[in-house]
């Protein structure tokens, strides 16, 4: 009997030789609300991809996108933030921010993770029962704090420019605001613990198109030890740590690793296939972000599957290490979709089947 999912993936990132190289295709709410049944039509020729899909379940005439995704509806989240988006199923920006004045500090409240969520209340009892049936059907259980959680936070809570300043000056009370935000994540983190999760995640977006948005320096000073001290107890009780981060964060890699992340997810072509081969390859496994910005959204299918080979050529090995994942945006054609799916069915294999 072949492996789980669940067995494979933790093999894949542990280098102990997976049967086939894990891949995920998420296809956003905007791309399905501007390709609909062209974009149905592609899902239902891939159920390996997308196992759970159910054709025409979507009235898209009448479709809620939810908090921070729906246009013409600002959102006050739970920690006072204020969001807005432009298009429907894209999240929007803070557009309004509680500690945009450190006045608003000596009165402010972090939110209780054990009631509420970011965006609505949270059932921990619900949570747990579902990690647990997807363990019992063979998938990887994972949870962590929301996208955004620490950095991102930060420019939430006190708006960009701010957050620059107060880290230049080292304001005293972005400290105070440093640990507030740790002791709440701390507490999201144990809860997944506690139900026995395979994976913590951790995600947040450090990178702009060519750099890091703050400086090593900075991030060792702000951010580094917050994750040391989330990470260290999942690594003390044997579990995966998957760090996402969108942009180049190729300066930031070793004091990730060094933090304690054993699956980095960045984004190929702005950080560099072969810079990513070169720093990483071996050492850690590569949750790999395909790219959203150029060549799966404009190319052709020819140079999308190239691109898919490519990198699982480069930076994939038959110990494991690698997996692929993609998101799928406005303007990304049907073809494309159904390119993108196509060469991960076709590359999923490719270490794993002795023809390489």
């Amino acid at each position: 009997m072949g492996l789980s999912p669940r067995e494979n993936y933790l093999r894949n990132a542990s280098f102990e030789h997976p049967e086939y190289m894990p891949v995920g295709l998420h296809i956003s709410n905007a791309s399905w609300d501007q390709l609909r049944h062209d974009l149905e039509e592609v899902v239902a020729r891939h159920p390996r991809l997308w196992p759970d899909f159910v054709p025409g379940k979507r009235d898209y005439d009448h479709f809620r996108f939810g908090p921070a995704h729906q246009v013409g509806e600002p959102f006050t989240d739970a920690w006072g933030c204020v969001w807005e988006t432009p298009m429907n199923g894209i999240e929007g920006v803070v557009t309004r921010h509680p500690l945009a004045s450190w006045e608003a500090w000596s009165n402010y409240r972090v939110p209780d993770p054990l009631e509420t969520g970011d965006r609505g209340p949270v059932d921990w009892a619900w949570i747990r029962e579902n990690l647990a049936r997807s363990k019992a059907a063979g998938q990887l259980a994972a949870g962590g704090p929301p996208h955004g959680f620490h950095f991102m936070r930060l420019t939430y809570l006190r708006g960009f420019e701010n957050l620059m300043i107060d880290m230049a000056t080292e304001e005293p009370r972005l400290d105070e605001l440093v640990e507030a935000l740790y002791g709440h994540n701390k507490t999201i983190v144990e809860e997944y613990l506690d139900a026995d999760v395979d994976m913590i995640s951790l995600a947040e977006d450090l990178g702009s198109q060519n750099a890091s948005i703050i400086s090593p320096a900075m991030f060792r000073r702000y951010c580094k030890p917050v994750y040391e001290r989330l990470i260290a107890p999942c690594r003390a009780r044997g579990k995966q740590v998957y760090l996402h981060s969108d942009g180049y964060i190729m300066d930031l890699l070793d004091d990730l690793i060094v933090a304690g992340v054993t699956i980095i997810n960045p984004q190929d072509l702005c950080n560099g296939i072969e810079n990513l081969r070169r720093e990483l390859k071996g050492r850690i496994c590569i949750s790999l972000d395909v790219d959203r910005q150029t060549t799966v959204p404009y190319g052709t299918p020819t140079e999308i599957r190239e691109l898919v080979e490519e990198e699982v050529r480069t930076l994939g090995d038959p110990a494991g290490g690698l997996e692929l994942v993609a998101g799928i945006y406005p303007p990304t054609p049907p073809e494309n979709v159904e390119a993108l799916a196509s060469a991960f069915e076709a590359f999923q294999t490719y270490w794993f089947d002795g023809k390489q």
